[in-house]
Formats: structure tokens, C-alpha cells, sequence
């Protein structure tokens, strides 16, 4: 085929590549918009006081994540060597009103280092990239000693970031559930054909309910012929179980820790979510 014929070819290919583009951008812009638009709704259904603590009250709280919700979006070294002072990521700050934050990579001692487990009560791990082996059992045996977890674990995140897919800066779009997950007697579901469109959930009653928005979220229930310690409640996305003496929170969307900014209802949902988690 000749030189002519291929650049006939290669423009029709072209326009829909741009078309196909432009339809991806405009359903992120779409579910972006709408996110914004249910963090407003949420004053009509969670509202209170951002609790800001003395230093000293402070619980210590650690912290696992491939959100940039410690960090900001780019390269943590970068940010370190800056001279200029960045403004922290929101939820860092909300979290930072009540609580010592340490970010943790690990679970379980490498060899190397001390336990990371060792002097904490309370832990999040939020879409987390990954736990080792070592790490589900160390988790585990953390909790039954006595540990509070709250755990955010989201099938498909919905939001944009800076950092391509495949990049290391990318949080784990598709989160892996963890053997210990099982081993607690639940299962966890994901329907893709399920409407992408944001909607508010509310867990817990009156006096100590909190709304938080969902979007494309996963479904926790209780593994088949297992006698499971856990609770299923707002709309299958919140597991409660009681493990050992310790007791874990387990939540199937992690939508309410992704916009890079959050208003006042949405500062106080994190708290409040914090709070029926780990007090």
C-alpha cells in the first residue's frame, strides 16, 4: 500500500483516538463534578464540630496508604528537599487534629528495623498497595491482641490524579483483598455494572450516624459455612467484627479520602468515621 493510502487511513484512526479522549475526560470531569456536589449535600446529613485536640490528648495513629492523603501527589523526596513549605493534603491535616499520624510501608518486622506494630493501638490502612504475607499475619495478631483497625479497602477508585496509571506514584486503583480478610469470615464483592454516578450512605443512628459518599463501591458479606465475629451494615459497605480482644472496621469505598480538597462536612464525616472506628 502506498505512502498516500496510509495517511488516508491514519487520520480517520486519529479522530477517534482524540473522540475517545475527549469522551474519557468528560466522564471524569462528570464524576468529579458530581463527587463535589454530594461533599455539599453531606452538611444536610453530617454536620458538628472539627474536633482540635491539645498535643498532649493526642492518641498515636498509624497509618498505611497509597492515597495521597499524607503526602502530597508527586515525589515525596522532592517535597522533602523543597524549600517551600506545601500545604499539607486536607485529610492529613483533619487527622492531624486529633490524632499523631505515622505513615507505615510495613507490618511486620524485615529484619532491619523495629516492629511497627509495636506501640500502636490504633492503625488505617487506607487502598493500601499491598500487605505481605508476613504482614496479614502480623495485622491479625495485632488485632486479637487488642488493636482498633479501620480499614478502607475500595474495589475501583473513581478519582483523578496527577501520576499516570502504572506510574509507582499511582494509588492501586484496584485494591486486593487481603488473606486476613477471609480469615475473618467475609467476603467482599464488586458489581461492575453498578451506576458511576456519587451517592451518600449513611452508617450508624442519629446520635452517632455519619454520612460519606460512595461511588462504584464494593459489598461486604459473610463468607459461606464460616462462623464469622462481623456485623454488615449501611448497605453492605461497613463490616464490623469483633476479633480477639480487638475490633476492626472494615469499609468497601474509599471515595470520601480522594478529592484533593474537602469542605467542612467532609472534614467532620473523616472525623466522625475516625471516632465509631477507634474510640
Amino acid at each position: 500500500m502506498s505512502a498516500p493510502h496510509l495517511k488516508l487511513l491514519a487520520k480517520p484512526k486519529l479522530k477517534i483516538l482524540k473522540r475517545n479522549r475527549l469522551i474519557a475526560v468528560l466522564g471524569a470531569l462528570i464524576i468529579v463534578g458530581a463527587m463535589i456536589l454530594a461533599f455539599r449535600s453531606m452538611s444536610a446529613a453530617s454536620s458538628g464540630e472539627i474536633a482540635d485536640i491539645p498535643e498532649a490528648e493526642k492518641q498515636n495513629l498509624g497509618l498505611m496508604t497509597s492515597l495521597p492523603i499524607y503526602w502530597n501527589e508527586g515525589d515525596v523526596f522532592a517535597q522533602l528537599g523543597s524549600s517551600e513549605q506545601a500545604e499539607l493534603p486536607w485529610v492529613r491535616q483533619t487527622l492531624e487534629k486529633r490524632y499523631r499520624l505515622r505513615p507505615l510501608d510495613l507490618l511486620a518486622p524485615d529484619g532491619i528495623g523495629a516492629d511497627p506494630l509495636a506501640d500502636l493501638q490504633r492503625l488505617a490502612i487506607i487502598q493500601p498497595r499491598g500487605i505481605s504475607p508476613a504482614g496479614n499475619v502480623a495485622l491479625d495478631d495485632w488485632v486479637r491482641a487488642g488493636g482498633r483497625l479501620l480499614y478502607v479497602i475500595d474495589p475501583m477508585l473513581s478519582g483523578e490524579y496527577e501520576a499516570p496509571l502504572g506510574d509507582p506514584r499511582h494509588p492501586t486503583v484496584t485494591a486486593l483483598v487481603p488473606p486476613v480478610i477471609a480469615r475473618w469470615g467475609l467476603s467482599l464483592s464488586f458489581d461492575e455494572d453498578q451506576v458511576e454516578e456519587p451517592r451518600l450512605v449513611e452508617w450508624g443512628g442519629v446520635k452517632d450516624g455519619v454520612a460519606f459518599p460512595v461511588v462504584k463501591a464494593g459489598k461486604f458479606s459473610i463468607a459461606e459455612n464460616v462462623m464469622s465475629p462481623c456485623a454488615i451494615s449501611a448497605e453492605g459497605l461497613v463490616a464490623r467484627c469483633d476479633i480477639g480482644k480487638g475490633r476492626v472496621t472494615l469499609i468497601a469505598d474509599a471515595a470520601l479520602f480522594e478529592p484533593r480538597e474537602g469542605n467542612e462536612e467532609a472534614q467532620y464525616a473523616i472525623q466522625a468515621m475516625f471516632s465509631k472506628a477507634l474510640d
